[in-house]
């Protein structure tokens, strides 16, 4: 699986490197062995931002890219899109990526990780309840709201400096480490997508996303630039 991300996120054209981040020889071994580039990391960061800033710091690059190591289907182009926003505005220190939320059961879920913009389409808050809270309607009626992607990317001295800042009291409350951004004042510009990606948390995901790959169902190009930091997800 780690091979079908890595070459995903190889197919973006804004990024010039992948480099796998892992604690895992078994991993590192993978990776290396179909051609790609990997990096062992400490075994005790609690998040994948801190992870991600281990490897980081030896980089002199202005933006790094996030994408989790179970997201086969990742679409190269949101990673695009999410570059082309925070190269585009430099009073943004990391963007993020938001698809529809498709039901009421979803919306409920504390699974699914939830986040509300502002007019410009900035970050306001990210979490586990459903928001925003319908006061008007039926809660099984649309719309839900947006369903937060995992995908990040930062610009290298916000990511820094996120990295030397400890847990904030939202983010230990709700179990998400891009609060501690929104506590700390950083601007999180999040892009729209319609595309609702497949990760693989479950053997019933692995079997949704190989019937979606033996149909191509998945509608992305597998081929080949280079480019971001991929990291296996850690619940």
């Amino acid at each position: 699986m780690i091979e079908h991300v890595y070459r995903r996120a190889s197919a973006a054209t804004r990024i010039d490197r992948v480099i796998v981040a892992t604690d895992d020889p078994r991993i590192l071994d993978t990776v290396r062995s179909f051609g790609g580039e990997a990096r062992m990391t400490r075994r005790d960061h609690p998040t994948g931002s801190d992870r991600l800033a281990e490897v980081a710091r030896e980089l002199d690059v202005p933006l790094v890219v996030n994408v989790q190591g179970d997201e086969p289907l990742v679409d190269p182009t949101l990673i695009d899109r999410m570059v082309s926003k925070l190269a585009g505005d430099p009073t943004l220190g990391i963007a993020t990526a938001c698809c529809p939320v498709s039901d009421a059961a979803e919306h409920a879920s504390p699974h699914v990780v939830k986040v509300v913009t502002d007019g410009r389409g900035d970050a306001l808050y990210f979490s586990r309840a459903p928001i925003p809270h319908r006061a008007d309607a039926p809660r099984n009626e649309p719309p839900f709201g947006w369903k937060h992607i995992g995908l990040y990317a930062y610009r290298h001295a916000a990511l820094l400096a996120l990295a030397a800042t400890p847990p904030t009291a939202l983010e230990r409350t709700e179990q998400l480490e891009q609060l501690r951004a929104l506590e700390t004042g950083v601007r999180i510009g999040v892009v729209q997508t319609d595309s609702v990606p497949v990760g693989v948390d479950t053997p019933e995901d692995l079997e949704q996303v190989r019937r979606l790959m033996s149909t191509g169902g998945d509608g992305i190009s597998s081929s080949i630039t280079s480019g971001t930091r991929l990291e296996p997800r850690r619940r």
